[in-house]
């Protein structure tokens, strides 16, 4: 420790490293870490010391998929509340996808519209992914020099007519120019032909809309999205996967040296579809909330490391939106606030530990990203935490969420882990649910 520049210590008796879950005392100065000690290290004169007990320190949680929406949809969410909310789930670095704003991030133009929306708003750091679309090739090059951290597309339609989807020529020529340029493409992959094919039966049941989005158009778009990765020798990283069929081929991929990564999602892994009541349209998302078999495999994906990460898929809207029928209600789910203590409450249950919700919900998203300054407690990283108090409870109170619209699909739920407090660059910035105003950065590519 070099003493005189620290300024914080924090404790406890369960610190998350790298190394493993131990009793420390982890010095930070000017918002860095200067060093992770042992426990009874003695706290430098003049620093101020933070002693957690034996509540839970970890590393702040990395969330590389949310839909902010702002600006333009700034009622469905936007970036002051949805920032609060990342702060009191214990989020500190989240990720914007380029879609459901207005503009949408797919020229240098928009972005730089989004950054002046999103710079005096954040209450975490937060960064922007650049969209792939039929007509923007050209953009790409020159949105990556700009510093978004990669680009998303779609192969199936998206649901907003200005962020159309990709076909397999397009999806070919927009993987190989971001490939040319070191990049990562992150791909909805959902097979157009066979979502037409599947029955389209609207109303208040979920049985129908679960049949309109089989496993198939997921299994079908990520086997052809392998087979471009292979060819182009590209990086591409697989979003919110539901269907655990497809978890074979993604895994034969890995092993023959595919550049290809995968998420999946709270709801993906905490809400089976047996338990959506009909109308229940809080619960829908596209790819769906599929059945508890499939559920145990998405598991199971994650323990042998097919699944790399787990992230919110965080997709707001108005109430009025989420209509009782399955087929014209908006298709989202919010979770920010919540993720950390659902994946916690059954990862717990399913003999996992706390150390593995930090690998999936921290170290390898930052890791996805080239985050290198997120994701771990060690030196030379920001110093951003959670402080979780990992066997309390409580039940979720749409009213005491923070994000714009209190519709959740957790409404009622018993979850463990209550997260304390939250730390950005050494900052307390939610503390018992009262957070402090907006000092987040807006982050950029190897920044």
């Amino acid at each position: 420790m070099s003493g005189a520049d620290v300024n914080l210590v924090l404790r406890s008796t369960r610190v998350v490293t790298p190394g493993g879950t131990r009793p420390a005392t982890v010095a930070v100065a000017d918002g860095t870490i200067d060093a992770v000690l042992p426990y009874d290290a003695e706290v430098p004169a003049g620093a101020r010391l933070a002693d957690f007990g034996d509540d839970v320190l970890l590393p702040g949680l990395v969330d590389t998929h949310v839909h902010v929406n702002d600006p333009g949809r700034t009622e469905w969410e936007g970036f002051h509340t949805a920032t609060r909310a990342a702060a009191a789930g214990g989020i500190t670095t989240l990720l914007d996808m380029p879609l459901n704003s207005l503009p949408p991030t797919t020229t240098v133009d928009h972005l730089r519209t989004k950054r002046q929306v999103a710079a005096p708003k954040v209450h975490v750091d937060t960064g922007f992914w650049g969209g792939a679309i039929p007509t923007n090739t050209k953009d790409l090059r020159p949105l990556y020099k700009a510093g978004v951290f990669g680009f998303k597309c779609f192969l199936s339609p998206s649901g907003v007519e200005e962020f159309p989807e990709l076909d397999q020529e397009q999806l070919a020529r927009s993987m190989a120019e971001i490939s040319d340029l070191g990049g990562l493409l992150i791909v909805h992959a959902e097979d157009p032909h066979h979502l037409e094919a599947a029955p389209q039966r609207g109303g208040p049941a979920y049985a129908d809309f679960l049949a309109s989005r089989p496993r198939d158009a997921e299994n079908t778009a990520i086997i052809g999205l392998i087979a471009h990765a292979k060819r182009l020798n590209a990086r591409v990283h697989v979003l919110h996967l539901s269907s655990s069929d497809a978890l074979e081929p993604i895994a034969a991929a890995k092993r023959e040296g595919v550049r290809v990564s995968v998420e999946s999602c709270p709801h993906f892994l905490t809400l089976t579809a047996e338990e959506v009541p009909d109308g229940a349209t809080e619960f829908k998302c596209c790819p769906p909330i599929r059945e508890a078999a499939n559920q145990d495999a998405l598991w199971q994906g994650l323990a042998d490391g097919t699944i790399d990460c787990i992230v919110s898929d965080h997709s707001p809207c108005t109430t009025d939106l989420k209509t009782p029928d399955f087929a014209s209600a908006w298709g989202g789910i919010s979770s920010l606030q919540l993720g950390l203590p659902a994946i916690w409450t059954e990862a717990r249950r399913r003999g996992h530990g706390i150390d593995d919700v930090v690998r999936w919900m921290s170290a390898a998203p930052a890791e996805l990203a080239g985050l290198t300054r997120k994701g771990a407690i060690e030196a030379g990283r920001d110093a951003d935490f959670a402080v979780l108090a990992p066997d309390e409870t409580f039940t979720v109170d749409p009213a005491g969420l923070f994000h714009r619209n209190q519709v959740t699909a957790y409404a009622g739920k018993t979850l463990h882990g209550v997260v304390k407090s939250t730390w950005l660059r050494g900052v307390r910035i939610a503390d018992e649910g009262v957070l402090t105003g907006p000092t987040g950065r807006l982050l950029e590519r190897n920044s």
